[in-house]
């Protein structure tokens, strides 16, 4: 049967575009992997009743594509951790600290920290997130990791550790390997976040009160039978007004246009042919940072008898911890560990993360009612986090990021400047939007 788009994916970016398109009287497919819609959200539900998210859990303010469709669907938004009372903490091999500053600061690290993110602020401020090619020292800052750039302004080694830490709290990659122009235009996507390179407020301040994976629910809903699960891709075959996608079973079927929006990892397993080699190499150049996310269901949310509010930021296998929900802690562990978690006998895994946990806010931690590891960074449909930018690679990319080759589309939030749900959602909703427009 042919079709007018068929969209490949059935995560955030594929069910928005379409929607998009449906609602506009577009005849769409949308052709997913998994046996469920979601991609890099999902979550379950303890026996009493909490919400446990598994991936995706959290936007900000900043995140305006995301709040607008959560408000076109119903569904109400809450604030998220940052409401959480008490202190953040801070383990590193020699010690733990709770508040502010740190345990390893010593004098003037405090003040040359705000110095050099006010700087960072003002740095960001002249990149443009759609085109940051156009800085007129874009393939210098490009060149130039984050960490590289502090110690260039002077950084103490003990200010770079900090940048560190709260950088692998996010899962995203080392600032040693991440460059100074991807950094900035993160930040300049997300405006208003004051100094420094991320505001947690701005960026991970709010949720959905019935959990991140109920958008997609509604959305796959309805959708319904214009979804097919259990569907990979082996290829795509893109030519005007007619094309083919053929499934690993061998069943091909046709459309006048197709968007993809597959990960950019799976996304090179598929043979397409009918792109240009120019679009196909800034897609495949695209990286993206292996990660994990742990999540353990506690009886109470015990940490708040120390007066802590479980946000952590930690050397250990572990680079962070939230509270998700009530007695619900969220952990990722970012790329730089994921080996490690690798390497570990899976009996061992979720026995030596709940240490790390009780290292931090004490022995309840080990005696969870149940835990949830998810291995986001090799999962065979996403293969992993958020996209990734060592130094050279926004200016090796290129300006084709995020755009599109009709009748090929992309989405998905690999095309957007960072990773987040934002990212699906607002390049979703950008290819329906450029398809309807191309007819």
């Amino acid at each position: 049967m042919h079709h007018d788009v068929i969209v490949l994916g059935a995560g955030l970016a594929g069910l928005t575009a379409a929607r998009d398109l449906a609602a506009a009287g577009t005849d769409v497919l949308v052709l997913e992997a998994r046996d469920r819609v979601g991609g890099r959200v999902e979550q379950t539900r303890t026996p009493d009743g909490r919400t446990v998210q598994l991936g995706g859990e959290v936007v900000g303010r900043g995140h305006t594509a995301y709040l607008r469709l959560a408000g076109e669907l119903g569904l109400a938004l809450v604030p998220s951790y940052v409401t959480e009372p008490g202190r953040i903490t801070r383990a590193t091999p020699e010690g733990r600290s709770a508040g502010d500053p740190p345990h390893w600061f010593g004098p003037g690290d405090a003040a040359l920290h705000d110095k050099l993110g006010a700087e960072f602020g003002a740095l960001a401020a002249g990149v443009d997130p759609d085109d940051p090619w156009s800085h007129p020292d874009a393939a210098a800052l490009d060149r130039l990791s984050v960490a590289g750039w502090l110690r260039s302004r002077h950084a103490t080694p003990a200010v770079v550790r900090l940048w560190e830490i709260g950088q692998l709290a996010l899962a995203g990659g080392s600032y040693e390997r991440i460059s100074l122009l991807a950094a900035l235009r993160k930040s300049a996507a997300v405006p208003g976040s004051g100094g420094g390179d991320y505001d947690y407020e701005d960026w991970e301040g709010l949720k959905l009160a019935a959990g991140s994976a109920t958008l997609a629910e509604v959305l796959g809903r309805a959708l319904g039978p214009r979804v097919r699960l259990g569907s990979p891709v082996a290829a795509l075959d893109v030519r005007p007004g007619h094309c083919r996608v053929r499934l690993v079973t061998g069943e091909v079927l046709t459309a006048t246009a197709v968007v993809s929006a597959l990960p950019v990892g799976p996304l090179r397993d598929v043979a397409v042919t009918g792109v240009s080699e120019a679009r196909l190499a800034s897609l495949h150049r695209q990286r993206q940072a292996t990660a994990a996310k742990f999540a353990a269901v506690y009886d109470r949310p015990f940490w708040r008898d120390a007066g802590l509010n479980a946000l952590s930021e930690a050397e250990g296998v572990l680079g962070s911890t939230w509270p998700q929900n009530e007695g619900v802690l969220s952990a990722l562990i970012p790329p730089e560990r994921y080996g490690v978690l690798l390497g570990t006998p899976p009996a061992l895994r979720t026995p030596e993360l709940l240490a790390e946990i009780a290292g931090m806010f004490g022995d309840e931690a080990l005696r969870p009612t149940a835990c949830h590891l998810r291995l986001w960074g090799t999962d065979p449909w996403t293969r992993g986090y958020v996209t990734q930018w060592p130094p050279g690679e926004v200016m090796a990319v290129g300006p084709l990021h995020g755009t599109h080759e009709p009748p090929f589309y992309v989405c998905g939030s690999d095309q957007w400047v960072a990773g987040y749900m934002e990212g699906a959602v607002r390049t979703g909703r950008a290819a329906a939007e450029e398809a309807l427009r191309r007819g």
